[in-house]
Order: structure tokens, then C-alpha cells, then sequence
């Protein structure tokens, strides 16, 4: 903004730019971390230095000294790309679907999360929404973001988009999605505001038909069910129907869960669940000063260590993880390569023993704590979910139709996985288990555990988990996947798969 004022005094249009850049540069710097951590300021963020400066580049270029250019050229290269506002606004609407969020929720910022600013979407706003699920094919959203620009603008919000272009989109949208009649009466709606738009005279001849031709078609069938007499259902078949219970598929199951919905616990079960102060049978280290433990699930066994990572630890994990960290990649379960993948939004860095004291020192204490060998265990792997960062369901062992998935480590199949939070969250981003109804939600200093393997060596499938989307805030976990080779002598040896 200070680039624009010291050299460009003339376009009023670019100080305009330049006095909303201050206003938002200067709430962001209070707290960067806070500020874009609410979903809205991260999309309004990405689109005003990836887009709106394109178009601020395009105005300035031509009246400019050759320095100016330059230096707008230099800066360039550091902001965001068209796939960073891309991924930003998709995580908008993958929150949008995840918590059941309407879009005048999204657009007026009303989010949960305590102490939270509400930050106002524009009409370009929305339209740059809708636009990018229209590239994407995603009518379903696009129908809802250019209805909201259009009750922005209907309300007396002052913008420079017209609800021409904004009919046009929706009334498409609602037409791919199959409901003509109301397809028919947008384009209406935008012919009486431009009669001569080619696009729009031949939808609405193209509308009319359709609609004609399927009311035939009603008509024809309601025709032949008066002659022919409605189809009487025998018992048989009712029977049939009785017995067909309808399965809930895994994504609403996961979903559901994310918004604290389908917690399956009764109170029975939930009495048999405890906290303790816990030495890990006695182990020297923590005889005089055991740990906080309790007890998160039953089946499959989950347990939470409270106040085991401090501050001064946590900030250091940050700090060396935060110039490594990159997109996170998966398993491929069939050539075993790691790749990025669209259901895995997070970026992760590994840390190793030997890189600083401390990650030696938390090692330790995970396997004072386990009693699990760590020197087959893999790296301490650090990830940063930001907006709308999220993990779906998986399994962090490998199954029987992966039999490669470690086969490179040597060390057998993941035994077991530790998780540290090391970060409270405003709202979302909680770690669910579909197939029980558990959630484990994130807590500052604190680390969850669990087995992924019976001690016979089976894969145990109750513990296919998923990382939610992050609503509002800042997610930091660490974990440690721990594995089989090693742990021969330290786990009992017990075939039965429920101990």
C-alpha cells in the first residue's frame, strides 16, 4: 500500500485500493496467525493479492517509471497463485457442506469461535465464489453463492458487479441441476433487465421446450396409470422392504461426527471410562512424578495424556518444522510412492533425533510412556492444518491388499500411533472415528494413543479415523507412527484379538 501512495498520486482508484490494504494489513499484523485462521479473511486475502492486484497491475503498468514496475514485479512473485485462491475458496465450501453452513452465515462471517470478529463478504465476493465452483462443474454451489451476490445487491450493497451477469450464472446452475421451471423464471428475470442477450433469448426458447416436453411426459404417465390401474404390492414384497435397512454411508457418518453429531456412547459404557495418574508400571522416570491420564474410547482403546508436551516444546517443534513445511502426501497402496491427494489438506515436515535435543528428548518420553521401541518408529512428522484443513477417513496401518505399503522401511506394519495437539481450535478439527462414532477433540499440550494392530498382528479396523476440517483457527499436531519390528518382547503376546 505504502508502494502505491509514494508513487502513484494520481488514479484515485489505486489510493481507494491502497487505504483498504492499510486497514486489512493492519488487523492481520496484530495477529496473522488469528486473522487467517477465520476462512472468510483467508479467501477475501488470496483473492485481493492474487486477482484484484492482477487487475491493479493492468492500471498501473501503463503510467508508471520503469522502477515502480519493477519493484510491483518483485513483490509479485511472493503472493498468492490462481490454485491458492482456488484451494482457499474451495475450503469454504468444503466447510460449507461439512458444518451445514448457509451461505449469508458465511458471507456475514457469523462463525463460532470465541472472540471473533465478523468479517463481511462483498458481492464480488460471492460471485468469485460461485465462479470458481462453476469452473469446477459444482452447480449445486454455484447456485448459492451468485443467490447470495444477489441478495447483497438486493439489500442496497454498493458494487460494481450487475445481477445481469449474476441471473445468467444462476439460472444456468439451477438448469444443470434439473429444475427448469425455476431456470425458466431467472432468465425471465434477465431479459426484462437486458431483452436483447443472446445467450438468454436462446435459453428461454430452449427452457420453454424442455418444460412443455417433460409436462407431456407427466401427463402420458399419470394417462397410462388410469388405464392400466396402480400395481398392487404383495406381501412378499413388503416383506422385502421391511427387511432393507439402509446403511448410512461413511461420509455423512464422518461429517455428522465433525459437527459433534452421532457420538455413540452410552452412559454404561461411558462409566467404565477413567482418568488416573499413570508411571507406565513403574517405570523410574515416572514413579515420583507420573503423567495425567484418561481415558478418551473404549473400543478401540483410546487414551489422552494431559500437560505431557510444554509450551517451550511445542514452539520449538514449530519453529524447526516451519521453513520444511510442504503439502502432505500419502501412501500410494498400490506402487507404495508418495503423492499429494485432494483428501488430504495439510502441509507436514518430518524431524529427526539427531536435528535437536529436544525432539530426542520427546521421543524418549513417548517411549518411556508406551514402553515401545522407538529406533523403528518413523520420524516425528509436524502438520499445520489451516483453513479448511482436514485429513478424510483412512487407516494409518496397511491392510492385507497393501502388502508393500512399508515394505522400503523394513521395520513391518504400524503398531501403534501417537498423536500430540499442539494447539487449542476455535471450532472444527476434531479427530473422528466413523466406524465407532468417537471424537477426540484438539487440546493444547495433550497427546492421544492408541493401537492400530491386535496383538496377533491383525489390522484392527475400528480405528479408520479422520482429521475434520478446520472451521475457525490454527491446527498444529505432531505424531509418531510406531512399528511392528522391535516390540517383539514388549507387548504381551496374547492371540486374542479383543485384548
Amino acid at each position: 500500500a505504502q508502494l502505491f501512495r509514494s508513487q502513484c498520486q494520481k488514479p484515485f482508484g489505486l489510493l481507494m485500493w491502497a487505504d483498504k490494504l492499510d486497514l486489512l494489513s493492519a488487523t492481520a499484523i496484530l495477529d496473522p496467525e488469528g486473522f487467517l485462521g477465520h476462512p472468510v479473511n483467508a479467501f477475501k486475502l488470496m483473492k485481493r493479492l492474487n486477482t484484484e492486484w492482477g487487475d491493479l497491475e493492468s492500471l498501473v503498468l501503463s503510467d508508471t517509471t520503469d522502477g515502480f514496475i519493477s519493484n510491483l514485479t518483485i513483490q509479485r512473485q511472493h503472493f498468492p497463485t490462481d490454485e491458492d485462491q482456488t484451494g482457499a475458496a474451495k475450503a469454504l465450501l468444503r466447510l460449507q457442506d461439512t458444518y451445514r453452513l448457509d451461505a449469508n452465515t458465511i458471507s456475514t462471517g457469523d462463525l463460532p469461535g470465541k472472540g471473533l470478529t465478523s468479517v463481511l463478504m462483498t458481492v464480488e465476493d460471492c460471485y468469485e465464489l460461485g465462479k470458481i465452483a462453476y469452473s469446477d462443474v459444482d452447480y449445486y454451489h454455484t447456485e448459492l453463492w451468485m443467490a447470495q451476490a444477489l441478495k447483497q445487491l438486493d439489500r442496497g450493497e454498493e458494487s460494481t458487479m450487475d445481477r445481469v451477469t449474476l441471473l445468467d450464472y444462476l439460472s444456468y446452475s439451477i438448469y444443470q441441476q434439473g429444475d427448469i421451471e425455476r431456470a425458466l423464471e431467472f432468465t425471465k428475470q434477465l431479459l426484462a433487465l437486458d431483452p436483447e442477450h443472446q445467450r438468454a433469448n436462446g435459453n428461454l426458447k430452449y427452457f420453454e421446450f424442455q418444460l412443455e416436453k417433460q409436462k407431456k411426459a407427466e401427463e402420458d404417465i399419470t394417462q397410462k396409470e388410469k388405464e392400466g390401474g396402480k400395481k398392487e404390492t404383495t406381501k412378499k414384497e413388503k416383506s422385502k422392504k421391511k427387511v432393507s435397512i439402509p446403511q448410512v454411508p461413511e461420509r455423512k457418518k464422518y461429517e455428522m461426527l465433525c459437527r459433534g453429531e452421532g457420538i455413540r456412547m452410552t452412559p454404561r459404557r461411558l462409566s467404565r471410562l477413567f482418568c488416573r495418574y499413570y508411571d507406565n508400571h513403574h517405570n523410574p522416570m515416572y514413579v515420583l512424578a507420573p503423567v495425567k491420564q484418561q481415558d478418551e474410547w473404549d473400543h478401540p482403546y483410546i487414551v489422552r495424556f494431559l500437560d505431557i508436551i510444554s509450551d517451550k516444546e511445542m514452539e520449538r517443534v514449530k519453529q524447526l518444522a516451519k521453513p520444511r513445511l510442504r503439502r502432505a502426501t500419502i501412501s500410494n497402496p498400490i506402487t507404495g510412492v508418495l503423492e499429494t491427494a485432494p483428501y488430504r489438506i495439510s502441509k507436514s515436515a518430518w524431524l529427526t533425533g539427531y536435528e535437536d535435543p529436544m525432539i530426542d528428548k520427546i521421543n524418549q518420553r513417548i517411549e518411556d510412556l508406551t514402553g515401545l521401541e522407538m529406533d523403528t518408529a518413523e520420524e516425528l512428522q509436524v502438520a499445520n492444518y489451516g483453513v479448511g484443513g482436514q485429513y478424510e477417513p483412512h487407516f494409518d496401518f496397511g491392510r492385507k491388499d497393501e502388502p508393500d505399503a512399508f515394505k522400503e522401511l523394513g521395520t513391518g506394519n504400524r503398531i501403534a500411533t501417537w498423536l500430540f495437539y499442539m494447539s487449542d481450535v476455535a471450532a472444527g478439527g476434531a479427530t473422528v472415528f466413523p466406524d465407532v462414532g468417537a471424537a477426540v477433540y484438539p487440546q493444547k499440550g495433550t497427546a492421544v494413543f492408541w493401537y492400530n494392530l491386535f496383538p496377533s498382528g491383525e489390522g484392527d479396523y475400528s480405528t479408520r479415523h479422520a482429521a475434520c476440517p478446520v472451521l475457525v483457527g490454527n491446527k498444529w499436531v505432531s505424531n509418531k507412527w510406531i512399528h511392528e519390528r522391535g516390540q517383539e518382547w514388549r507387548r504381551p503376546c496374547s492371540l486374542n484379538e479383543t485384548d
